[in-house]
Formats: structure tokens, sequence, C-alpha cells
């Protein structure tokens, strides 16, 4: 189960997860950017980055490592490239920190000596997801990273506690988004199940599931095409395959600007202006 990506995608829908984790997070977390960077001379690439937003002077970039396998360097190699990339952008970042995220104390490398002051001077933060508490004790958020953890015979009831948590506490666009995160990790948990059975599995029905509001929205861009084409028609005649094509591309939110407009239109040249003004 690739777990490293299923928390990568948790922190690109919501960056400031990683500071719910910490006792001292900083002021301006919700401004906080997740992304992967590269370091050159000798070439590494770092997944897990937090970036402080670049208008508010020189700030702390947090380093975040998820480790679900043993590593007995994965230290040396954790502070080596924070380091160097902290050296390289000295003039950006006041100052580094890292998190490393382990299922349990038994994961993490065994010889910690080396990185004593690291370590206990409050610069690395350590988090075991099985000492996190229980799942309906958790923030949402927080509990899909333990939900990674679970045992396969605890984990659809446990998946469906969430799901029911989600329903209930979150607006639509934000409880979908989890829908679809419990739905990504039961698919790596069961790998030998399809995807209709984990949603049989779980209660979900489609009308749930990303994939079905992108289908929803398509249809609903599609239609408000189709309508403004016929208008249009109707206005001023046939209308070229061209002007036809890039109505049709439009997004939907340019589309329902552009139904309000045409009521001013007077001539194709008028819709011409308007489209060439995008």
């Amino acid at each position: 189960m690739r777990r490293d990506s299923i928390f990568y995608k948790l922190f690109q829908q919501s960056p400031s997860l990683l500071f719910e984790l910490l006792t001292e997070p900083p002021e301006n977390a919700g401004e906080y950017k997740f992304d992967s960077v590269a370091v050159k001379e000798p070439k590494f690439e770092i997944d897990g980055v937090f970036l402080p937003p670049e208008n508010a002077g020189a700030g702390v970039v947090y380093f975040c490592e998820v480790q679900f396998q043993k590593d007995e360097k994965l230290y040396e190699r954790l502070f080596a490239e924070s380091s160097l990339y902290f050296y390289r952008n000295r003039d950006r970042f006041s100052d580094w920190q890292a998190v490393i995220i382990y299922p349990t104390r038994s994961i993490e490398q065994s010889d910690l000596n080396p990185h004593r002051s690291f370590l206990n001077g409050g610069q690395v933060h350590r988090v075991y997801l099985d000492e996190l508490g229980d799942i309906d004790s958790l923030p949402l958020w927080v509990a899909l990273m333990v939900l990674t953890t679970v045992e396969e015979t605890q984990a659809p009831e446990q998946a469906r506690y969430l799901l029911s948590r989600t329903r209930g506490e979150l607006p639509s666009p934000q409880s979908r988004a989890i829908i679809e995160m419990i739905m990504t990790i039961m698919v790596y948990k069961f790998e030998q199940l399809s995807r209709k059975e984990i949603e049989s599995m779980l209660g979900i029905t489609i009308k749930e599931t990303r994939v079905y509001q992108e289908i929803k929205e398509e249809g609903r861009q599609q239609e408000a095409a189709n309508l403004i084409v016929r208008q249009l028609t109707k206005r001023f005649g046939e209308l070229s395959e061209e002007m036809r094509s890039s109505i049709s591309t439009l997004p939907l939110p340019v589309l329902e600007d552009l139904s309000e407009a045409l009521l001013d239109f007077t001539s194709m040249a008028d819709l011409q202006s308007w489209l060439a003004a995008l």
C-alpha cells in the first residue's frame, strides 16, 4: 500500500493538516503551500515540503517525511537534504523544521544517538499515528491519516464511521474531497476488490464520488454551450464551425457570463469582441 502518496494527496487537499499534528504551529499555518522541491549538485528531490507565503518575508520551511517501512539511514538522508536545501535558499527562509510521520515507534530507525541534538532540540517532530488516539476523537483530516494504519478487519467499520461524520459535519465541496480520500485509502487497502465492491462495502452511491461530480459538471457545461449556440443562431444566423467550437470549450462560469452579455449584442462583431477580450 503506497501510504506516502495518500498522505501527500491529503496535504495537497489541506496543507494546514500538517500543523494540526504540532503543538506549536506557525500563526500563518493556513497560508502555507505544499510542494516538492529539487536541489542540484548533488541532484535530489524532496517530496514533502511546506513553503511559507512568499509575500510574508522570511519564514519557516517545514520538511515532511511519511515513513511506513524501516529505514536505518532515514535521518542521515533527511537531515542532509533538509540542511542543503535550507543552505541553498537561506535568503528566503528564517528557519527549518522537520516532521516525520510513523505508524508506530517500532518503524523508527534503531541508532538515534548521532542525531540526538536534532531529535531532542525541538526542531524535529516525530508523530506516531497509533498514539494520536481513537479515530472518533480526532479531527476528520487527522482521522484519515490514522485510517491508513487500521487493520483490514476494522477498516470498513471505521471508514463508514468517518463517512457518516463527513456528511454530518461538512458542506458538500469539502465532504466530497474527504469521501474521495476515504475511497482512495480503501482501494489501496483492499486491492483485490473493485471500486464498485468497495462502494458497496461503504454504502457510497456513485453520486457522492468525484467522478460523478465531474461528469455532472461536464453535462451542465455542455447544456449551457448548446443553449448559447441556439440563442446566437436564432439572432444572427448560422455560426461558423470555428465559432461553435470556441463556445463549446468555454468553462461553465464563462458561459454563464456570456449568456447575460449576449442580450446586449447587436451583431456577430460584438460576440467576436467579447470572446477576444477573454
